[in-house]
């Protein structure tokens, strides 16, 4: 491949000052690192442009993605929170009209969590927002490239979930 980028140039000027310096392993963790930041900061944008909190939009996400409707231990349990933590949030949700407290079809002691038409709404626009990002960044790559890509990346990932020494 010809085209070069700001990475190239990182990696040349490393290579003198750390010899042992494997330029492929540089080049993709230094790559990886830029796309996260720029698809981080296209959130950012769309969750400020929408009016909405990093911690009102993941809750709204977990939500979603449970179908609209959730135990708050469910959402907690989503994003990795304790299930007490989750009260203020939904509590946050609830007087933006983005969720209502409803009682559970499953027990009545208990009482779920669902999202309204507003808070749908909410998420579906910054979510277009980045997926659009996403979608154009990634459109560099043909369909089979961009399987072999997130295959790849799989690996990576899965490896990096490993303890040291696993690989």
């Amino acid at each position: 491949m010809t085209d070069r980028d700001p990475v190239d140039q990182h990696v040349e000027r490393w290579l003198p000052v750390v010899p042992d310096l494997d330029p492929d392993v540089e080049g993709a963790v230094v790559r990886m690192s830029l796309l996260t930041r720029h698809l981080r900061e296209v959130k950012d944008r769309a969750l400020a442009a929408h009016d909405l909190q990093e911690k009102e939009y993941g809750t709204l996400h977990a939500l979603a993605g449970r179908g609209g409707r959730a135990a708050p231990s469910e959402i907690a349990g989503d994003l990795r929170m304790a299930p007490a933590s989750i009260t203020a949030r939904v509590d946050a949700l609830v007087r933006r009209g983005f969720v209502r407290r409803i009682p559970s079809e499953v027990d009545r002691r208990r009482i779920d969590v669902e999202l309204t038409d507003a808070g749908r709404a909410a998420w579906r626009s910054a979510l277009d927002v980045v997926g659009d990002e996403e979608h154009r960044v990634l459109g560099a790559l043909t369909a089979p490239e961009r399987r072999v890509l997130s295959d790849l990346l799989r690996r990576v990932t899965l490896a990096a979930e490993l303890p040291p020494g696993r690989i």
